[in-house]
């Protein structure tokens, strides 16, 4: 395995980051020190970084789902079928990525990989989320301009959200948090109610390809991708929006114990 794919899949971030790493001469294999990204790491080698050996793991597994609805975004429920009886792997520690409700379908990433989940459900990282919207009422003409600066609610403020609207009663939503159903309540706010709700996006990545209830491993550009938020230099506030209220960001409550729309 290369040196640089090595160093990011067991924690020391994205690839570009870690070839910074490299390249400065900070990493030690086997006791020489290498400076290319591409060196390979044979199996049982002593890889050291600033001096302390990297730990590594056997393997993270990083998992994009269709999630169809009616199923529970959590590892075990005595009541519904959950997302993970969807995911084709033999890993018993797999964990989704914040949370979608039972009738919210869409993006939904799943991983072992539990440094990245919480960097990607910690709000203040502004993971981007976008989800397409049916409405019961037809959505007020001011309605991107009253989404698009904070809205009070009794238990937080939130981030301005983007609007597309679609129809008088569909819209597109891009969120930059993980609050208790914040997609639902923020059009609650300006008097509609979400009758439908699919997330379309997660931090760029789409479901474009799958059928609902599929799943496929991401590819290595896809999860260099996502390694970028929370990281020094990479993606920030503002940059593209964080946990999303919708999906189920990890940092709030929602109905299964985590954000959620």
């Amino acid at each position: 395995m290369r040196l640089d794919r090595y160093l990011s899949e067991n924690g020391y971030g994205s690839r570009k980051n870690v070839k910074i790493l490299i390249e400065k001469g900070r990493v030690r294999v086997d006791g020489e020190t290498r400076v290319r990204p591409e060196t390979q790491v044979a199996p049982g080698s002593a890889v050291f970084v600033d001096g302390k050996p990297v730990e590594a793991s056997s393997g993270f597994e990083y998992w994009l789902l269709n999630k169809p609805a009616g199923f529970v975004t959590a590892r075990t429920d005595g009541a519904h079928r959950t997302v993970m009886e969807l995911i084709p792997s033999k890993k018993r520690d797999l964990s989704p990525v914040g949370r979608l409700d039972l009738d919210v379908t869409g993006v939904l990433l799943v991983t072992d990989d539990g440094a990245l989940n919480h960097r990607l459900t910690a709000p203040r990282n502004c993971v981007p989320k976008t989800y397409f919207a049916e409405l019961s009422d037809d959505l007020p003409e001011d309605a991107a301009k009253r989404l698009s600066v904070p809205i009070q609610f009794s238990d937080f403020t939130s981030r301005p959200a983007e609007l597309e609207a679609l129809s008088k009663r569909s819209a597109r939503i891009t969120v930059y948090e993980g609050r208790f159903h914040e997609v639902k309540r923020l059009f609650h706010a300006i008097g509609c109610d979400v009758v439908r709700l699919h997330r379309e996006r997660f931090a760029g990545l789409n479901v474009e390809g799958l059928r609902e209830g599929e799943a496929r491993r991401l590819t290595e550009e896809e999860t260099d991708q996502l390694r970028r938020y929370g990281l020094p230099g990479g993606k920030k506030e503002n940059d593209a929006g964080s946990e999303d209220p919708e999906n189920g960001a990890a940092s709030e409550k929602t109905e299964n114990g985590a954000a959620s729309d």
